[in-house]
């Protein structure tokens, strides 16, 4: 075979396989096709309203404050912020009142809780400025980012990803979103985590090494932010395991604390 007609079915095949794709993608879009299966959305309930909050993705900021950093064996002075992310359905919804049962997770024998403030996103961007970073916020909650400690510590070990001591079922519980228009935004404030009634965690928000409004901003450098996401944005120092029948108290001023049951 000569090398003009070599090139000639290479042009020919090139040809028809942008055709197919382009038949596929004009047929995913014309709407008259049907998933193969649904897949519940998650959505998290909105103090005061009957619609609910579609979660998008999860953002987590890691080591925000000092004495958290310092723990967890950093140096936060020369740090710049890093994330990670948690998929949408760790959610587990705890509402206000009530203590719900949380699942002590399979592979770990060292738990920890995590407590922190939630910011949920109700407009997206890129490149967005600090100054009107928290134009974007639709709302607040307490969230608890669970961890299998054990699991991360030996994936850092080993340097490979720590997803596994993150990203797992029910690792995200968070309380009802409260819209930022009524109750405003959170740059100080109480935030605490009690354990069986004994305050374990205790800080103030102001502690935050990087604030809500510029987590926003440093995460749309990376990612195109959307309507939907989510960002929990740290915990104080002194986080600790649980074990079954552990009670956690959640709290941050001005928002109603959340409690769940390891079980």
């Amino acid at each position: 075979m000569t090398e003009i007609s070599r090139r000639g079915m290479l042009q020919a095949a090139g040809l028809l396989t942008v055709g197919a794709m382009t038949g596929c993608a004009s047929s995913r879009s014309s709407g008259n096709e049907q998933a193969l299966f649904s897949v519940t959305p998650t959505t998290i309930p909105i103090v005061g309203r009957t619609d609910r909050f579609p979660v998008r993705r999860i953002y987590c900021i890691g080591r925000n404050y000092a004495a958290h950093a310092r723990e967890m064996g950093s140096d936060p002075t020369r740090e710049p912020p890093f994330f990670f992310q948690k998929p949408s359905d760790a959610i587990q919804f705890v509402p206000p009142g009530q203590t719900v049962d949380h699942p002590y997770p399979t592979l770990t024998k060292n738990y920890h809780y995590e407590i922190e403030l939630v910011a949920a996103l109700h407009k997206g961007g890129k490149d967005i400025p600090v100054e009107t970073a928290l134009q974007h916020v639709f709302g607040y909650a307490v969230g608890l980012d669970m961890t299998r400690r054990d699991l991360q510590a030996a994936m850092k070990k080993e340097e490979k990803p720590w997803e596994i001591g993150k990203s797992f079922d029910k690792s995200a519980p968070i309380g009802p979103l409260h819209p930022a228009a009524s109750i405003g935004n959170f740059t100080e404030g109480k935030i605490w985590l009690k354990v069986n009634g004994q305050v374990k965690q205790s800080s103030d928000l102001k502690n935050m090494i990087w604030s809500v409004a510029e987590q926003i901003s440093n995460l749309s450098r990376a990612f195109e932010l959307m309507p939907g996401d989510i960002i929990y944005s740290g915990t104080p120092e002194n986080v600790g395991p649980v074990v079954r029948g552990d009670v956690m108290e959640g709290y941050i001023e001005r928002l109603p604390s959340i409690s769940l049951k390891v079980v």
